[in-house]
């Protein structure tokens, strides 16, 4: 994390240097930072894909753009970096990060680690399978099948310790490549947010099928330092304003509004600042 100079950066408590754990204190945040990188997503069609040109697109990249210019930064005040599930607390906790906004879930375990802002999207999970396969209809009809999940994620937990059910489990580098395994039939079914399925569905619907039949929700929240409770309220009013103007709403239109989703563009229930 880089502060910047002047008032606000004198009134902080000083900061580990890039791969050291940040320690924040009541007055500094990330909001003293004249430029920030934000980690988003670059394997999830639909939420954030790099493509052949290098550009990261997506909703999430969307949305990490609008709430950092609602933080007040311009375009060239804003990078964007690459980031996998298993890596982002990492990247965060070092400071190589600022923000996160990577379908990221808000759990109780990660806001031990990381202040939460949001969340920016209520999705639910739900499974993937081969559009041939009729035989996975329900989570339950996964008992004894073999299921990918991205590593860092934790889809399969919900699944075996959540609802008891038992499956063999396959932990790949990404989830496009638990969409590789399935199309070769190395998995029967895999398993995460219904908005990261529905991007690879988007992008082959004769492949695969989405089972359309979901059992948890998903709340994306904004990955911030742990105990920045200044970025973490300016975060909340900038997701509220996003969509009380309609933004999110053209958003979640614009990347899956022919996907069959049913989308929610009603201001989520925030988590709360600690």
């Amino acid at each position: 994390m880089r502060l910047t100079t002047g008032p606000a950066a004198a009134a902080a408590v000083v900061l580990g240097m890039s791969g050291c754990a940040v320690a924040l204190g009541d007055e500094a945040s990330v909001l003293d930072l004249e430029t920030i990188t934000v980690g988003v997503k670059y394997d999830q069609p639909g939420t954030g894909l790099r493509g052949p040109d290098g550009e990261l697109t997506g909703f999430d990249v969307d949305v990490a753009h609008d709430i950092a210019e609602r933080l007040g930064y311009s375009p060239d005040q804003v990078e964007l970096v690459g980031v996998t599930s298993a890596e982002r607390e990492d990247l965060l906790i070092s400071g190589e990060v600022d923000i996160i906004v990577a379908t990221y879930s808000i759990t109780q375990a990660r806001k031990t680690e990381v202040t939460f802002a949001g969340p920016y999207y209520v999705a639910q999970q739900d499974l993937l399978v081969r559009a041939e396969d009729t035989d996975i209809d329900d989570v339950r009809d996964l008992e004894g099948r073999r299921l990918c999940q991205g590593r860092g994620s934790n889809s399969a937990r919900r699944i075996t310790e959540g609802l008891g059910i038992e499956v063999e489990q396959t932990d790949a580098p990404s989830y496009g490549d638990c969409v590789d395994a399935l199309r070769d039939g190395e998995v029967d079914a895999m398993s995460t947010d219904n908005l990261i399925l529905a991007g690879f569905l988007a992008q082959s619907p004769h492949a695969f099928r989405l089972v359309n039949n979901p059992f948890t929700e998903e709340k994306y929240g904004v990955g911030l330092p742990h105990g920045d409770v200044r970025a973490c309220e300016a975060v909340n009013k900038a997701i509220s304003e996003m969509y009380q103007d309609g933004t999110a709403a053209e958003l979640l239109d614009e990347w899956f509004g022919e996907t069959g989703l049913d989308l929610v563009t009603s201001v989520p229930q925030f988590e709360g600042c600690p």
